[in-house]
């Protein structure tokens, strides 16, 4: 509770410092309507983009809680969104595309479950050999993709694209942002993932293979398949991101197409409340750990600041989380 107390406090702070450099830097003659309306639209796009950023928190969030790290989400969604715009290239419908490179992404976590679980290799090693795998074979299907060259491939599926883009980014045929969709879809994933997590026997299990992997195993949990089964979906909701960052980017290269997603992941799932030591974690905090970044980027921005900061930000954050944590943890250790 106190973590969620603490990165709502500082989201809190983060907005009221956005939207007071708005207001100062407001020209004089601008009347206050015209202000508020700029205000509500970069809002708005700060909200889509904390929608894309949470839907890989949800599954970086789920890996730290069983204890485990995933390094190659930002690889896997530069790969599914290549893989996207090549499918969609080559005559495979919008429709049926994606849920194919949300099985794709799926089957990349699999295989990363495996290789911890039986070969009982390290997940550090795992998924940063990953890492370098899934973006070389990004850059062996394609340098870079478009959804311009996917209608000039195949003019068939412009209005498919557009609608798979209006119902999961929210811009229209023109590139406006009509409403933060990305944000309704984190909303909704956030649903379905706090009910297992908090509602359900896998949430429990999950929470108890982070607390004590050997005392869940006693405890008859099938340890294995419960971690391999969580890389599966932390793979595939990259997977879906990768197809949200294609349909709302103008194109997508593939040697830097989802770059340090990895690392936005695990700092939103530390910010919310995600124990780097496993068994801690809300599906409440994980949305409000995903939100905090994207409003920091863009108040780096709208303050004329080098955005080279960002880096130095998300590593000092890291650092300051994992510090906490061990912080609380000895503390809770002393009391008992």
């Amino acid at each position: 509770m106190m973590r969620i107390l603490g990165v709502l406090g500082l989201l809190a702070a983060l907005y009221a410092g956005l939207v007071g450099t708005y207001v100062d830097n407001a020209p004089g003659f601008e009347p206050a309507s015209r202000t508020q309306e700029r205000i509500q639209g970069n809002l708005i796009d700060v909200a889509s983009i904390q929608g894309r950023y949470g839907v890989i928190t949800l599954g970086a969030a789920l890996v730290i809680i069983t204890g485990g790290i995933d390094l190659s989400i930002g690889a896997v969604v530069g790969f599914s969104a290549v893989l996207f715009g090549v499918l969609t290239e080559r005559g495979v419908h919008p429709f049926v595309a994606l849920p194919l490179v949300v099985a794709c992404g799926g089957f990349v976590g699999w295989v990363n479950g495996l290789l911890i679980t039986r070969l009982k290799l390290q997940p550090f090693l795992v998924t940063l050999c990953g890492m370098f795998v899934y973006r070389g074979a990004a850059r062996l299907l394609a340098g870079t993709v478009s959804r311009t060259a996917t209608v000039e491939a195949q003019p068939d599926f412009a209005g498919s694209l557009q609608f798979l883009r209006y119902v999961l980014v929210g811009k229209d045929s023109t590139g406006e942002l009509q409403f933060p969709a990305q944000f309704v879809v984190l909303l909704v994933l956030a649903a379905v993932v706090g009910f297992f997590l908090h509602r359900s026997a896998y949430g429990r299990y999950w929470f108890a293979i982070g607390h004590n992997e050997l005392a869940a195993k006693y405890a008859g949990v099938n340890v294995d398949r419960q971690r391999a089964w969580v890389y599966v979906v932390c793979s595939a909701l990259a997977g879906l991101a990768g197809v949200l960052l294609f349909l709302d980017s103008a194109y997508v290269q593939a040697d830097s197409g989802g770059q340090y997603l990895e690392l936005y992941a695990i700092l939103g799932a530390v910010l919310g409340g995600c124990s780097l030591r496993g068994g801690e974690g809300t599906a409440v905090g994980m949305v409000l750990g995903a939100m905090v970044l994207p409003v920091l980027e863009n108040l780096v921005t709208i303050r004329g600041l080098k955005s080279d900061l960002i880096p130095t930000v998300i590593g000092l954050t890291l650092l300051a989380g994992t510090i906490l944590d061990e912080f609380i943890r000895r503390r809770q250790r002393a009391r008992h």
